[in-house]
């Protein structure tokens, strides 16, 4: 890969995307999704850091394996809980049984602006309302953002979930992501790419 590529896995039921891009001193996760330790591995890719939006079941399932085998560096906002990852809703709402394994976090991201993995910077913005959580992560020089389950193409993140709060959700986004330039690329959670100009003259939940 070169230093702006960026490679997409979307995995699991929820299909949530994980994404894989490069640093001067390594490579880069956002999101741990189902089978993207085994898509790394067949690629043959080292990670070296991890950093996750929140701690939603659907985006930390393989976060404790690729820590064990990959021994990368997990960014997060803090730890997680079976209750905080969903599991016990996700039971009592569709009869699924899904146990996430324990992850650990090397480095806490609560009340921090900005982090630097594999020699790469980048902003963080808290942007609660669809998780207590959930972070954003601005990579700047390739004008773009990770923006998790907060803002997806023509949609924003569910607030119907345990914490959650669709005001404070609309409102993080419009103050934290809709500021940046227009052309920043939006890569979210589900679905396909997006831009925040995009979002911000069309997307019906903002209007």
């Amino acid at each position: 890969m070169t230093e702006e590529s960026l490679l997409i896995h979307t995995g699991g039921f929820t299909f949530t995307n994980g994404y894989l891009l490069t640093g001067p001193g390594g490579n880069i996760a956002v999101d741990a999704p189902e089978g993207m330790a085994n898509w790394l591995e067949t690629m043959g890719i080292h990670l070296d850091a991890l950093l996750l939006t929140h701690w939603h079941f659907d985006h930390v399932v393989d976060a404790a394996r690729l820590a064990r085998e990959h021994g990368c560096r997990v960014f997060a906002w803090g730890p997680s809980t079976p209750v905080t990852r969903l599991e016990a809703h996700l039971k009592q709402w569709a009869g699924i049984d899904f146990a996430v394994e324990d992850y650990p976090v090397h480095e806490i991201l609560a009340g921090q602006s900005s982090l630097e993995a594999a020699g790469r910077t980048f902003l963080v913005e808290a942007v609660p309302g669809h998780s207590p959580d959930s972070l954003i992560f601005i990579d700047a020089p390739a004008r773009r953002v990770f923006s998790g389950d907060t803002l997806m193409k023509d949609g924003i993140g569910r607030s119907d979930f345990p914490d959650g709060d669709g005001e404070l959700l609309i409102r993080g986004i419009q103050e934290k992501i809709l500021t940046l330039p227009g052309d920043y690329r939006v890569f979210s959670g589900h679905g396909p790419p997006t831009t925040v100009s995009a979002e911000k003259e069309g997307n019906p939940f903002l209007s």
